[in-house]
């Protein structure tokens, strides 16, 4: 690998890795109704499991209500059933067209078990930056062996990778704090 191949990789690989850390947020609550808190639900369907949203229509029409209308009405035991396993904390109301999910306020020992899984998750992301900070890292150290790329590029693709290592680790600072903020204000 040349030193522009290593350093789009592992940039690629970071964003990704912030992109993982995005997606688990959305899923924690914040108190108010927000359809990305059940979108990552998995459904057994037809023996496999689904994400919800691609079996349902997820919507809030209250502020502390999630509306969920499957396209396949066969399917409503089995997404009530996915909600309680998931524990989200929250109750189904299986009316035989819809289920209807009551958003309850968050106690404050709840928000605190909530900040806490933001850290770990953002501390999962971080690790993962790292991760792909010691792969490329790696790969310029095996270009310099082979000869492939002189002594001076593999320090300054170094340079680059770490630089691109903190870039991206402040990012999930920021998430991780932004989130953290929202539930505990709430």
């Amino acid at each position: 690998m040349d030193q522009d191949e290593i350093l789009l990789d592992a940039e690629e690989r970071m964003e990704k890795a912030v992109n993982v850390l995005m997606n688990a947020l959305k899923g924690i609550r914040t108190g108010r109704a927000n359809p990305g808190l059940v979108d990552s639900v998995r459904v057994e369907y037809y023996g496999s499991p689904t994400p919800l949203k691609q079996i349902a229509n997820i919507s809030c029409p209250e502020p502390q209500q999630i509306l969920i209308r499957p396209f396949d009405a066969t399917t409503l035991d089995n997404i009530a059933r996915a909600i309680i396993a998931s524990e989200l904390g929250m109750v189904p109301n299986n009316d035989g067209r819809v289920i209807r999910l009551n958003v309850p306020p968050l106690s404050t020992e709840r928000r605190k078990q909530m900040a806490s899984r933001i850290k770990e998750l953002a501390e999962e992301a971080r690790v993962a930056i790292r991760n792909v900070r010691r792969d490329a890292n790696k790969h310029a150290d095996t270009a310099e062996k082979e000869k492939t790329m002189a002594e001076d590029d593999c320090k300054a693709t170094k340079d680059q990778v770490q630089d691109l290592t903190k870039k991206y680790e402040n990012s999930v600072n920021e998430k991780a704090a932004s989130k953290e903020k929202e539930v505990m204000e709430n």
